[in-house]
C-alpha cells in the first residue's frame, strides 16, 4: 500500500537532551535503537536517481522492508516540508531480493547506516538516528503535527531540512573533502 511520507529532518546536538525533550511531550519509546543499514539501487545510467525516486531494501531490528519512493505528482506546491509517495512492504529475505536485483540488471547506487530509535505520540512518530556524519531527528506525520511538535521542541525554521541523507552525506562530503562513497561506519568515523 502506498502512503504520502512528509516529514522534516534537523540536527541534534546533545540526543539526551532530546530524548527528554520528546518524553516531556508525551512521546514514548517504540523500538530502542537498533542498528539501521538501507542499500539503495539503481540502473547503471542513475535513472531513478535524475527522477528522484529510490529502490532501498532496508535491515532494521531484525526484519527486511523493500520500499519504493517516489515524487507526488503535486511535489513542486510543497516548500517547508519532504513529501514523497512511499511504497513498503516487509519481505523474507534482503539479501535475495539484492541478488534479484542485480541480476535484473539493477546496481547497489548508495548505502547508508544508522543507529535508529523511534519514539511515538498520539498522533505520529520521530526518529533519532545517530549516523556516521552526525545525529539526526525526523518528525514524520501531518504537516501542522510536525509544526506544533516543532514549536515545541524549539525548532528554528530554517534548521529544519527536507533533504535526504543521501544528499546530507554529499553536503558532508563537500565540506570535509572526505573520499567516503557510502555513509557507513566502516568508512566514516562517526561525528557523533
Amino acid at each position: 500500500m502506498s502512503a504520502v511520507e512528509v516529514e522534516i529532518k534537523f540536527q541534534v546536538a546533545d540526543p539526551a537532551t532530546f530524548v527528554g525533550k520528546l518524553e516531556a511531550l508525551g512521546f514514548r519509546e517504540r523500538t530502542p535503537s537498533s542498528l539501521e543499514r538501507n542499500v539503495l539501487f539503481d540502473t547503471p545510467d542513475h535513472s531513478m536517481r535524475a527522477a528522484r525516486t529510490i529502490l532501498r531494501i532496508r535491515h532494521y531490528d531484525g526484519r527486511w522492508l523493500l520500499t519504493h519512493k517516489c515524487l507526488p505528482p503535486d511535489y513542486d506546491q510543497f516548500e517547508r516540508f519532504k513529501h514523497r509517495v512511499e511504497t513498503e512492504t516487509e519481505v523474507a529475505d534482503g539479501d535475495a531480493l539484492a541478488t534479484i536485483f542485480k541480476s535484473l540488471g539493477y546496481c547497489e547506487a548508495f548505502i547508508y547506516e544508522k543507529w535508529r530509535a523511534e519514539y511515538a505520540d498520539d498522533t505520529a512518530h520521530c526518529v533519532v538516528d545517530r549516523t556516521p556524519i552526525g545525529t539526526f531527528a525526523e518528525l514524520e506525520g501531518p504537516e501542522a503535527w510536525i509544526d506544533k511538535i516543532a514549536r515545541h521542541l524549539g525548532l528554528a525554521e530554517e534548521s529544519m531540512l527536507t533533504a535526504s541523507y543521501g544528499k546530507l552525506f554529499e553536503q558532508w562530503r563537500r565540506e570535509t573533502g572526505s573520499a567516503a562513497q557510502n555513509m557507513t561506519f566502516a568508512e566514516i568515523e562517526p561525528q557523533l
